[in-house]
């Protein structure tokens, strides 16, 4: 990440958190934005990196006449894997609670704060309730990636593949095609009016294609 890079993303944690904020009073954004980024850049990571991080805060800003209540859904993104050890299972649970605490001490009511963590605990399984618009374009933001053109998206399969680089292959094959299959059995992968006519099909011809390769 240049020195570019994360100014513009510091600049867009700050206007997020103070939108979300509406005025009131708060210590500096600027050190938790620091702190976040230092997370997405840890060196463990491949895929959920902070390039994911940007690439998820662009299909909001594309999605964002759907929001309920947009800034906090940008700020659950900036915290839906903030903590990630792929050796790991409660990454989302540990993300959520960190939103917690650090939106709490940014000055977010518990309203808000309990909102953002909600969202964080909804990238377990992408399946959002009907009528949850804040959920429905977080988790459509989130999966983007696999609506992704067939070069983008064996790149994204690589990546997620070296993070797991400590699981033996046959585990691996056998955790990730439940993974594909636990999406593609979905009714719809993409729940916003704009993420199901412009992602679905080319989403799911990927996920089949990965599966059979594994299954093969």
């Amino acid at each position: 990440m240049t020195t570019e890079e994360e100014h513009d993303l510091l600049q867009r944690w700050t206007s997020t958190l103070l939108a979300a904020r509406a005025g009131r009073e708060g210590p500096d954004p600027a050190p938790y934005g620091r702190n976040l980024l230092a997370r997405w850049a840890e060196p463990q990571r491949r895929y959920h990196t902070v390039e994911h991080l940007r690439a998820v805060l662009d299909r909001i800003d594309e999605l964002a006449s759907t929001a309920a209540e947009l800034e906090l859904v940008r700020l659950a993104a900036w915290f839906h894997d903030a903590v990630y050890r792929p050796d790991r299972s409660e990454n989302e649970e540990r993300s959520a609670t960190l939103a917690e605490k650090a939106l709490t001490e940014a000055g977010l009511a518990d309203r808000e704060v309990a909102e953002v963590a909600r969202l964080v605990r909804l990238t377990v399984t992408h399946d959002p309730a009907e009528g949850d618009l804040n959920g429905e374009v977080l988790c459509d933001a989130d999966l983007a990636i696999l609506a992704s053109g067939t070069d983008t998206y064996r790149g994204y399969a690589s990546a997620v593949r070296e993070e797991y680089g400590f699981v033996p292959d046959d585990a691996f094959r056998e955790g990730r095609a439940a993974v594909l299959r636990q999406l593609l059995s979905l009714p719809r992968l993409f729940r916003t009016a704009h993420g199901a006519a412009a992602w679905e099909a080319s989403a799911r011809r990927n996920l089949e294609r990965e599966l059979t390769t594994l299954t093969t």
